[in-house]
């Protein structure tokens, strides 16, 4: 029983993991080189990370410089951030590539609230689905005489208080992003 309890605790902590991840990727006037954890190259066939093909350092607050290992990868890294949805032009000299976030617009910035508050709201749902089927598989013991319907609700409680530590790491990760966003 408990071990429902465990996988459920475990499973909501990758959520919570994975939308810090989506949100590092969202970008907020701030240069970071997670921006570009989703940029994938065409490299001899093989759609991969730009980050596994070069250096991506940020001297200056709203730049990106990227340093191909292999230079003749560079035009496919350029082409590569042009499809992307970062809406950044990037500029080449030859040997590497810049990119200069321009200040984020009101409009922008709230465009980008919106999308955190809904992506927020997906990892939530996923949350409380995990919450379900864990409950799922308590009522189901309790069904099969595994365990008294006392031991059940305890069992739910204590789920219901892990189920709320996690959405209010949600929360508390939206509020962050919507504070990076603004401020940015």
């Amino acid at each position: 029983m408990e071990d429902i309890l465990r996988d459920a605790e475990e499973r909501m902590k990758k959520t919570v993991e994975n939308l810090k991840k989506e949100f590092a990727t969202i970008r907020a006037g701030r240069a970071t080189p997670t921006l570009l954890d989703k940029v994938m190259v065409n490299y001899y066939g093989t759609p991969t990370p730009v980050n596994q093909l070069s250096t991506i350092s940020v001297p200056e607050a709203r730049l990106l410089v990227i340093q191909p290992w292999d230079k003749s990868i560079l035009p496919e890294i350029e082409k590569a951030l042009l499809k992307s949805d970062l809406g950044i032009t990037p500029t080449s000299d030859g040997t590497v590539i810049r990119l200069v976030l321009p200040q984020l617009t009101e409009e922008r910035r709230n465009e980008l609230v919106k999308m955190v508050r809904k992506k927020a709201e997906e990892f939530r749902v996923a949350v409380r689905n995990v919450r379900r089927e864990a409950n799922e598989k308590l009522k189901a013991l309790e069904k099969n005489k595994g365990a008294s319907e006392d031991e059940i609700k305890r069992l739910q409680e204590k789920l219901q208080k892990i189920t709320d530590k996690f959405i209010e790491s949600i929360d508390e990760a939206l509020k962050n992003k919507e504070a990076e966003i603004m401020e940015g």
